[in-house]
């Protein structure tokens, strides 16, 4: 499964690869990092049918993750990636909006890495 991860904050890709160290090792998951919404896009463009999860930060510079979100689903549709929110503000109106535009699910930060692996194989299950 390989999963697109897209956060302005570059040490977030040394977390990921710490919480899922044995998947990694396993080959159950492969990351894949961008650090802004507009190098995601560049790699999308290339490797959209490769990638079957997106997990975007809301606030980034540039173009946020509730755009990407939109974005993605609007550009890509045969599939259409599933996206996952993260956000370090868990308000109603950034939630419903991921939501209504397609989003999977809605993380706050610091990511429950523990929640996001139950989740991650009750949708790919």
């Amino acid at each position: 499964m390989k999963i697109l991860v897209i956060d302005d904050e570059v040490d977030i890709q040394y977390l990921f690869e710490q919480k899922f160290r044995k998947e990694i090792r396993n080959n159950e998951v492969e990351f894949v990092f961008a650090f802004t919404a507009e190098d995601a896009v560049k790699y999308m463009d290339i490797h959209n049918h490769e990638v079957i999860l997106i997990l975007t930060d809301i606030n980034m510079p540039g173009m946020s993750g509730l755009e990407l979100l939109k974005y993605f689903k609007k550009h890509y549709i045969d599939p259409s990636p599933k996206v996952i929110l993260i956000t370090a503000y868990s308000d109603d109106e950034n939630y419903n909006l991921a939501m209504k535009h397609g989003a999977e699910d809605f993380l706050t930060k610091p990511i429950d890495f523990n929640h996001l692996k139950k989740k991650l194989k009750t949708i790919f299950i």
